[in-house]
Formats: structure tokens, C-alpha cells, sequence
């Protein structure tokens, strides 16, 4: 799983439609273009050109500080209101914006989030030039500009934070620049969420997008490439900084990685010493290539899920996982079994040697476990912890469920306060898995979260997952911090380095920036030390990115209880998730951190139109790269209206389909979890062809294939699966008829993560 700016891990959702109005032929390719679509029934209003995006990029360490600016020009001659939807970062800590007309520079204020719609509403109402930026998802903005004149040319500028962590060794930067196509239907529930009309297929967007990256990281880059722009060149200064400008296609999103060289267990430390808090991140950085002397004896304690829900391929997964996992140890490496349904059982009192004859013990087990009765967590993780451990063993909880059990935030709490005493992992299985409880498990666990919706990828998952987990360098961590005054440390307790996880520790400090941190731990059958000396370590502003993780990564953690109440209301207690949404507000104001429940608001104090006449106008997008045309549709005047039926999720205007010709007609259900049956029609024609159905995601990469060659005239039902990497990301999917070396058909599927 790459730790990305991409929302991509988790989470792209469906937008409700604001408009619902028709244009006719002549204006598809005005509506499609790059500008402003204004909400009006005179089409001849004038348009507002989007001039210039731009991204300049500063990554300190593993932090990456992000200015975002957007300029746009009224070249009609009436007063406007823009609504404009981008991308930003899955984890961004959002925490500057402002917007410049001519030369006044207005500041945004952060605000709870209804008081700054009112106050945007007012603001436009009278006549006075506002910007709005909200989160619906944190994934994507809505950036709402009131009264522009004609003439005006206004900049926006939002910045924000992410901190970036190795998968396989390589950190990972992403800046995308497209959402992707989203199934639309109307409003139920008054959100003022508009839908994102889009440019034609392979058109350029008519406007510059530049990005500038400068990289200084602290320690010898061994690799720097941008893999999305293979035209990208870095220039370095010294071994340690490495930077680029270009000015690319805004419709890529734009992919950094770099790696760091490194033989040994590493340290480091950041400091921001801000007016009234200060703050400090330190890391644990592992080697490049670990050897084997430094990989201490291994225990793993697998808790598992065998409640009814769990039967069918759900079990087959967890014993390939187990295979896996239990078959890649060493002789001195030793393993056990906690199952948990009505109840729990232990496989044995102390963990066993990880032998042909132990394994097998273990996978008969699983076959003669019955599930029944309630499933609940906590429990289960009590009972493992309560299992003497080995010393000197770098222990690893592996918890394999479909995550619907019962979960109380005291099993979150378990895993926080206890990850000095084992690693937890979490690996989601089953056709429905619930994501809100394995991406908290991995979040409170300090990792990430696995899971498999589909037996055809359960090996390769479990092969990820186990290259993820396998290697602790440096394990029974403790941290003093020796006359530096420290509080509000996260996490609370260390978890082991492994190969490819870094331990990264935030916190808060009194006083002054003296003292040391030391660091003890066990590397392999050695005894490892390190002194970070405090006031060797300089406190600048481009730490400032520190102030805005910290108070980032609390709010995670404070919705990631709220989602388990979220998920199971029927425990719900509402006074405690009216206290974690007070608090996610309080942190959101506090530190000026847009979330969802916290929005920015600019407003000038001049009034500058008369109220009322404003024109509201929506920035359309450019398909992603290799992204049809078929992939824009349901309630949208700028939809195509010539299509066949079924060549969206829905349509606009939907035609009568004649079958001479193969198509894809509709799938079901839809939206959809995992699995959908789509019918489709062969004609006579296509009989002898080459046919197959394929299947992409919205940056217009293949992540399925079905062959139907066989397949004669007539209507079939096909059953698709979302395998692999199409099964982590709720949005749109196209399914594409192929006949020959021809696209004859496409179909938007949409899925929905739960």
C-alpha cells in the first residue's frame, strides 16, 4: 500500500448533481471544454477561463510541504460565482488559504463548517467577493469563489502538509491533478455538492500546469524518479538535495519516488519551536537491505476470525495465509493460534516451533472450527496478550477478519497502550469487508491495513502482506527522553522497526530544546543504543509542517473511534461521538486545520456587485489520461445524448438501443460491493471475432480481463469481481466491450467500498 497524496487508499465517493439542464449538439464542445459550465439557461453567458494550476513542493526528511495555486480571469462581462472540485491529499493536513483579487490579498479564517457556509452565503448575497473551501471526503475540496467581476483576476492558494512513509523502501510523493469521473445522482439530503462535467477524451487541458519539487532529505538519496512523467529530470546539489520544475499536462496525476541509502538502523530528529506550542518528530529509520543477523527470533500469534460470516473462501484465505506466513520462518522462529466466534480457544498454552507437523496441527484446527454466537475483539485480544511471550522474540499479532465483530473502543485502546508488547497487523478478508474497523486496527497499530475480497488474489496478498511484516530489524524499543521535557507523545507506546515501516514518534515539548533521546532496542542478538542530542538539532520554519501532523494525526485517530460507533449504531453511545466530533472541531480550529467538520472562508470587506446577480459556474476537469468519453454520465447536461443505453450508469437522454451491434447494456446491482452481473449482447457478426470485456480504473489503467472469444449471438450475463488493486478504492470502474482491435462498448460501473 503506498502511503501517497492520493486518496486513492481509501475512499473516493459519489457526488450529488446541483444542476439538471440540457444543451444541445452544438454545444457539447463548448461544455466540455476547460472552462467554467455557468448555471444559467442563457447559454451565450459569457465564460471564466481557468489561466494557470500550480504545485510548488518542499519535502524536508519524510515531510512534504505543498503550495497549491490557482488563477482564474472573468473575461465576460458578468459578476460570477465559481464552484470549482479538485483533488488533494487522502492524509493532507490543510491548513492555509487565501485568495488575492488585484492586489488585495484576503485571508481565510477557519471557521465550523455551517457557520462558514452562512457566512459565504451572506458574503454573496451582499454583494461581497468570498471563497469557501470545504471537505466532504478527505480526498476532495470544494472551492466555492462568490462575485467575481468582470475583469477580475483571482488567485487562490491552499497549502498543506503530508508526511510520506516507505513501502518496500521507496517513499512515495503524489500530487494528483484529476478526480476522477463519479457516478452522480440528485441531492436527497440538500449537500451542495455539484457534478464535475469533464473535458472530451484526449483532449489537453488549455490551461499551464507547473510543479517545482525540491527534495532535502537529510541523508544520501540513492534514487529519485518522477514514474508518471518519464520526461522529468532531477538536478541535485550534494547528495542529500535534489529538485526539478516542469511545466506538464494537468491531466496525470504527477508520481515522485525516491529512495534513501542506509546500511544500518538510522535516527533522526525535526523540531518547530512555534509561539505557543512547540514540537519535535522523531524517527527510526530501518536499513536498505537487512541481514539476516539483523532479524531477531520471530513469534507471530494469529487471531482469527472463524465465525460464521468467515466459512467459504474467507478461511481458505486465512489458511494460505498462515502457510505463507508460518512457512517463511526460521528454525528458531515459533507461532500460535488464538480463533475467536462465541468464543475463543488458544491452539496451545505457549507458542509452538514453527515444524511441518506444528503447521499442520494449526490448519486442522481451523477445519474443525465451528463459528456461532456474537464475535467480539476485545476478548480475543486480551486472551493473546495474556499468552507468556518469548523473550527476546520480536512478537507479531496478526488479527484475520471480515471485521464484522464487535468492537468497542477499548479494543483500540488495547492495541495503542500495548504495541511496546507486540506488532499488531490487521488482514481483511470476505466479499464485504468492513474497512472502517481494519484501517483503524492498522492505524492505532501504526501500519497498514490488507485486505482480500477475492480468492484469486488471496496469494498475492498474503505474499504482500507477509514481505510487510516478516523482517523486524529492531524490536523491545525504549525511548528516554533524559532532560527534555516531552508530552502528548504519539504513539503511546513503540512498536518494532521493521523492514518496511519506520517508527516515527510526534510529540510536544516544554522549555527549552536541550537534553537527549535515547534509544534502546535489540537488532538481531545485539543490543543496539542511540543519543540524539536535543540542541544539535535545529529549530527552523520549514518545520513548521510539524504543528499541522501532529494535530492531523490526532483527529485521525479520534474518526477512527467515531467510525467504529459509526458502523455499529446499535451501541452507538451519542454522547461520546458528540465529544470525539467536539474535539475534531476544537483541534480543527485550533490549529487551522481544514476537516470535515471545519471549513475555510475569505471575505471581503468592500461590497463589489449588486446582490443577486451573480451567474454560478462549475470548472470542468480533464478526463484522466486513456479515460472515454463513456465514462461521463447521469443527470448531466453536458453528457452526451446519442450514446446507446447502458453506456453510462445512467443518462441524460436515454436512446432506444437497436441490437445491431454488440454492446454492454447494464450491469447489476449498482452501485455495487466486490461482485456485479453485467448483460451484454454479441451479435451475429462478432460471432467468429476476438472478443473480450476489460475492465480500468479511472486513470485509465487495465485491472481485468475477461476472454469471451466462445461467446455466441445472443444475450449473456457475465459475473465480475474486482480483483487486486481495483478492490481498495470506491469510484468509478469502465467496463469495456472489445471486438478485434475495436472499443465497440463501455459501461460505468460503480463501486462502493464499505
Amino acid at each position: 500500500m503506498k502511503k501517497t497524496l492520493l486518496l486513492l487508499q481509501i475512499l473516493l465517493l459519489t457526488i450529488p448533481a446541483l444542476v439538471n439542464s440540457q444543451v444541445t449538439d452544438e454545444e457539447e464542445d463548448k461544455t466540455f471544454s476547460p472552462y467554467f459550465l455557468v448555471m444559467s439557461e442563457d447559454t451565450t453567458l459569457d465564460q471564466l477561463p481557468l489561466k494557470s494550476t500550480s504545485a510548488d513542493v518542499v519535502i524536508s526528511g519524510v515531510i512534504a510541504n505543498v503550495s497549491v495555486k490557482q488563477m482564474y480571469t472573468n473575461e465576460g462581462q458578468k459578476t460570477l460565482e465559481a464552484i470549482y472540485v479538485f483533488p488533494a491529499s487522502t492524509r493532507a493536513a490543510v491548513y492555509f488559504m487565501q485568495m488575492e483579487i488585484g492586489n488585495r490579498i484576503l485571508m481565510a479564517q477557519i471557521k465550523e463548517k455551517a457557520e462558514a457556509r452562512e457566512m459565504y452565503e451572506a458574503a454573496k448575497d451582499s454583494g461581497k467577493t468570498a471563497t469557501l473551501l470545504e471537505q466532504d471526503r478527505p480526498n476532495v475540496f470544494q472551492m466555492n469563489v462568490a462575485n467575481i467581476l468582470p475583469g477580475d483576476t483571482i488567485v487562490v492558494e491552499m497549502r498543506y502538509t503530508e508526511l510520506l512513509v516507505p513501502t518496500e523502501k521507496v517513499y512515495e510523493f503524489v500530487y494528483p491533478t484529476v478526480v476522477g469521473p463519479r457516478y452522480v445522482s440528485p441531492s436527497e439530503d440538500g449537500e451542495t455538492w455539484p457534478a464535475i462535467p469533464y473535458q472530451h477524451e484526449g483532449e489537453a487541458p488549455l490551461y499551464d500546469f507547473h510543479i517545482g519539487v525540491a527534495i532535502n532529505a537529510g541523508m544520501k538519496i540513492q534514487e529519485v524518479t518522477c514514474v508518471s512523467h518519464s520526461s522529468v529530470e532531477f538536478n541535485f546539489d550534494g547528495d542529500e538535495v535534489a529538485y526539478s520544475a516542469d511545466d506538464l499536462p494537468g491531466n496525470k496525476d504527477y508520481i515522485l519516488q525516491y529512495q534513501l541509502a542506509g546500511g544500518q538502523v538510522a535516527t533522526g530528529l525535526l523540531l518547530y519551536e512555534g509561539e505557543d506550542e512547540n514540537f519535535f518528530l522523531a524517527m527510526i529509520q530501518p536499513p536498505e537491505n537487512p541481514q539476516d543477523y539483523q532479524i531477531p527470533p520471530r513469534e507471530y500469534v494469529f487471531i482469527m476470525d472463524v465465525s460464521g460470516s468467515m466459512y467459504g473462501y474467507p478461511i481458505d484465505v486465512s489458511k494460505t495465509l498462515l502457510r505463507d506466513l508460518v512457512g517463511s520462518l526460521r528454525e528458531q522462529d515459533r507461532f500460535n493460534m488464538v480463533f475467536f466466534a462465541g468464543s475463543n480457544y488458544v491452539l496451545s498454552p505457549t507458542s509452538l516451533p514453527a515444524t511441518e507437523e506444528n503447521i499442520n496441527m494449526a490448519i486442522q484446527a481451523i477445519d474443525d472450527k465451528e463459528g456461532g454466537g456474537g464475535t467480539e475483539l476485545l476478548s480475543a485480544l486480551q486472551t493473546a496478550l495474556d499468552l507468556p511471550g518469548t523473550k527476546n522474540y520480536a512478537r507479531t499479532f496478526v488479527i484475520a477478519t471480515d471485521g464484522y465483530v464487535t468492537v468497542e473502543k477499548e479494543a483500540f485502546d488495547l492495541i495503542r497502550e500495548n504495541l511496546n508488547e507486540a506488532n499488531f497487523f490487521s488482514f481483511g478478508i470476505g466479499k464485504s469487508v468492513n474497512r472502517y474497523i481494519i484501517e483503524g486496527m492498522a492505524h492505532v497499530g501504526m501500519g497498514e491495513p490488507f485486505v482480500v475480497t477475492d480468492q484469486e488474489e488471496a496469494s498475492e496478498k498474503a505474499n504482500l502482506f507477509r514481505e510487510y511484516i516478516q523482517y523486524p530489524v529492531l524490536t523491545n524499543i525504549e525511548v528516554d527522553f533524559a532532560d527534555f521535557e516531552v508530552y502528548d507523545v504519539e504513539p503511546p507506546a513503540i512498536p518494532d522497526v521493521i523492514a518496511e515501516r519506520p517508527v516515527i514518534l510526534f510529540g510536544k515539548w516544554n522549555g527549552s530544546a536541550t537534553g537527549k533521546i535515547n534509544i534502546e532496542g535489540l537488532s538481531g542478538s545485539q543490543t543496539y543504543t542511540s543519543s540524539l542530542e536535543v540542541d544539535k538539532f535545529e529549530s527552523g520554519d520549514e518545520n513548521v509542517a510539524l504543528r499541522y501532523l501532529w494535530a492531523r494525526h490526532r483527529i485521525q485517530l479520534l474518526d477512527d473511534y467515531r467510525n467504529i460507533y459509526s458502523e455499529w449504531s446499535w451501541y452507538a453511545d451519542t454522547n461520546y461521538l458528540n465529544l470525539l466530533k467536539e474535539e475534531i472541531t476544537a483541534l480543527g480550529l485550533k490549529y487551522s486545520l481544514l476537516t470535515q467538520y471545519t471549513s475555510f472562508i475569505a471575505i471581503d470587506s468592500i461590497v463589489r456587485a449588486d446582490s443577486g446577480d451573480a451567474q454560478t459556474v462549475i470548472q470542468p476537469l480533464p478526463l484522466p489520461e486513456g479515460v472515454s468519453d463513456y465514462a461521463v454520465g447521469d443527470d448531466r447536461s453536458w453528457n452526451y445524448s446519442g450514446l446507446p443505453e447502458g453506456a453510462a450508469v445512467t443518462m441524460v437522454k436515454n436512446a432506444t438501443a437497436e441490437q445491431n451491434q454488440s454492446m454492454i447494456q447494464k450491469n447489476y446491482p449498482n452501485p455495487f460491493e466486490s461482485s456485479t452481473t453485467l448483460r451484454l449482447f454479441i451479435h451475429k457478426d462478432d460471432e467468429e471475432m476476438e472478443k473480450s470485456m476489460e475492465v480500468y480504473n479511472y486513470l485509465g489503467q487495465m485491472v481485468y480481463r475477461i476472454d469471451l472469444t466462445e461467446y455466441t449471438e445472443g444475450w449473456h450475463e457475465v459475473a465480475l469481481t474486482l480483483p487486486g488493486n481495483a478492490s481498495h478504492i470506491t469510484g468509478i470502474y469502465f467496463a469495456r466491450l472489445k471486438v478485434g482491435d475495436e472499443f465497440v462498448s463501455s459501461l460505468a460501473l460503480n463501486y462502493i467500498v464499505k
